[in-house]
């Protein structure tokens, strides 16, 4: 869930420094300190479980993914500076399972972690069996794209034979080569090659990581094919080359800057509050690939917090089926818990800002589909670094070869022992 909105970030922390001066701290008996890295969904959980939970305080901080990560490590590593409770990206929670001993163990606090997906609950388990995690979301893929866009370069708008163009990401290429051709002016077919290779590599078994934790970049082909379709469709000019989460992707939704973007579950949430004015002229399809996963996290209870029992309580609410329900029908957040894909609720919901789309259909039918992913504790540094080489290309600052290279080299530099 790469949802790092700098506006909600920076009331959340303004809110967080408010009660601070007004005297509360983490260690108050009344409060508990949620860590985040963007918006999950909760503020109305949060007021719920408070009403239920009379004198209790639920104070949530955001900051930007890779600082959040980077902080949780720091403090778990110094000893303190952690919330009661801690978000964890998939792409990061590898990293931070082999510090099993510094979090709290989920199933010896009686959680059964056979409610989530089987490869969603082992990414968060250690390798002597502690849970460390609950499973919030899952980043179930499709393709968002917007329908005027479309019809105004001559494509069919109609969800199904939308589909029917691209089979395989080639055909999603060449179909963006067809919409360039007539594209309205200063539209792109997507948003960043970056983005699509994020794509393309959440349907790959093997990414950055072996199964024996070896960092495989330079020796898995998934990799590079992925890295050389994402650069060819940027060098066919299908590109917007807009940094995902800066100010200018923002503005891009609400722009029109571009007629497609790779779309896991919670994309769904970022485009509607980036561009409310856009309700109905997007639609959704199913990803080239047919499945595939891009993000997710999980909840944590660091064994810092000195409300440990309270946050596990507060950990397993959020992540309850009811609660996964509902912030997938009001957020587009992906449920992890497979009983819910057959839950009415879910399979039938559909989204009015994206054409009434069944949504509940389009991305529980891709996450049954999907092929589980090893993670490995390196990860969530490398992902970024292969992901600033395609930007390079986009941004005409390298060409492929030499983008690749630097790649390689700082992907060695960042996992070296």
């Amino acid at each position: 869930m790469r949802k790092a909105v700098v506006m909600l970030a920076l009331c959340c922390l303004a809110i967080g420094a408010a009660f601070a001066a007004c005297g509360f701290t983490g260690s108050e008996k009344n409060q508990l300190v949620v860590e985040t890295f963007g918006d999950f969904g909760y503020h109305d959980l949060y007021a719920r479980y408070e009403r239920s939970h009379p004198g209790l305080k639920i104070v949530e901080h955001v900051v930007s993914y890779d600082d959040h990560h980077k902080n949780l490590q720091a403090h778990l590593l110094g000893g303190s500076g952690t919330g009661d409770v801690e978000a964890i990206e998939t792409g990061y929670i590898a990293q931070f399972r082999v510090m099993a001993d510094k979090f709290v163990d989920f199933k010896a606090q009686g959680v059964d972690p056979s409610r989530w997906l089987p490869w969603k609950a082992q990414q968060a388990t250690s390798d002597d069996g502690k849970l460390i995690g609950l499973g919030t979301d899952v980043g179930g893929l499709a393709i968002c794209y917007r329908r005027d866009l479309f019809a105004q370069a001559g494509l069919p708008t109609a969800r199904d034979r939308v589909s029917a163009l691209w089979p395989d990401w080639r055909s999603y290429i060449v179909t963006g080569k067809r919409f360039m051709a007539k594209a309205p002016k200063d539209v792109a077919w997507f948003d960043s090659g970056a983005n699509v290779f994020n794509a393309i590599m959440g349907q790959a078994p093997v990414a950055y990581t072996d199964r024996g934790n070896n960092v495989v970049v330079a020796s898995n082909p998934a990799v590079k094919q992925a890295f050389d379709l994402a650069v060819d469709a940027v060098r066919a000019g299908e590109s917007a080359k807009l940094a995902t989460f800066s100010q200018q992707w923002n503005a891009g939704f609400q722009r029109g800057s571009f007629a497609t973007v790779a779309c896991p579950a919670w994309m769904t949430d970022t485009i509607r509050q980036n561009a409310p004015q856009t309700s109905g002229k997007w639609d959704i399809a199913t990803v080239p690939g047919g499945s595939g996963n891009w993000g997710g996290s999980f909840l944590t209870v660091p064994k810092q917090s000195t409300h440990r029992e309270e946050a596990v309580e507060l950990a397993e609410y959020l992540t309850a089926p009811e609660q996964q329900s509902w912030i997938f029908r009001t957020q587009g957040h992906l449920p992890s818990e497979p009983a819910l894909y057959s839950d009415p609720a879910v399979t039938g919901y559909t989204n009015p800002f994206f054409n009434n789309a069944p949504t509940g259909r389009i991305f529980t039918t891709a996450a049954r589909k999907l092929r589980p992913q090893y993670q490995g504790p390196k990860d969530g540094d490398i992902g970024p670094l292969v992901g600033q080489g395609i930007n390079r290309v986009d941004k005409g600052r390298q060409g492929p070869e030499r983008a690749w290279r630097q790649v390689l080299k700082d992907v060695a530099n960042a996992t070296e022992p």
